[in-house]
């Protein structure tokens, strides 16, 4: 159902995400300290990447990565965008990868629309392919304390989630939390706040 959600407005997407982030600087530092935690350690993968905006600025920060997503829509754009970039469909549930085989995994904003009870089986999935040593850096909408609880979506169905349950599943997958990001929403956005959670694999 993701997928096909995505397919259907692909193009729309595609030119929203065109530097959607390039307004917001403390997104920016955030994935630059990801790059910095993952470069030169082996490939990163941009899992849900979209159009691939985001695996070329990964790309563009000296790291070796290529992209993943669900919707073959979103990964035809993706390599028509950056021809000189891999991307692949898949599903972060079930990835086409050796274990202990990435340095790093970018998960930003692509687990927003999995119910509460499918998550751990992604962490599960991160840690499996993740080399020890890793990092995932994860971006979600994050709620103020409260339950895990869905949303009207523009696309379809996500979640927000506090970012303490984030850590709890992450701990008990293997991770360990390095650190974490708030960001309130700017002029536009939903009144939604944002998280994110920079993760290691001992």
């Amino acid at each position: 159902m993701t997928a096909a959600a995505y397919d259907a407005v692909a193009v729309q997407y595609a030119e929203f995400a065109a530097g959607v982030w390039d307004k917001h600087p403390l997104e920016r530092a955030v994935w630059a300290a990801f790059a910095d935690s993952v470069r030169g350690r082996g490939p990163v993968a941009d899992l849900g990447c979209g159009p691939g905006h985001l695996t070329a600025h990964l790309r563009a920060l000296g790291l070796d990565a290529f992209g993943v997503d669900l919707s073959p829509a979103m990964v035809s754009l993706a390599s028509a965008a950056h021809p000189d970039l891999r991307f692949e469909v898949g599903s972060m549930a079930a990835l086409d990868l050796p274990d202990a085989s990435l340095a790093g995994i970018l998960s930003w904003y692509s687990v927003i629309h999995t119910p509460p009870a499918e998550l751990p089986g992604y962490f599960a999935e991160f840690a499996r392919t993740l080399a020890a040593g890793g990092h995932v850096l994860l971006g979600c909408f994050a709620s103020r304390g409260e339950p895990p609880a869905s949303f009207d979506h523009k696309v379809t169905t996500a979640y927000c989630w506090p970012l303490d349950e984030l850590a709890g599943i992450a701990a008990a997958a293997g991770f360990a939390e390095v650190g974490r990001v708030y960001r309130e929403p700017g002029a536009g956005e939903r009144p939604l706040r944002h998280g994110s959670l920079l993760l290691r694999k001992p």
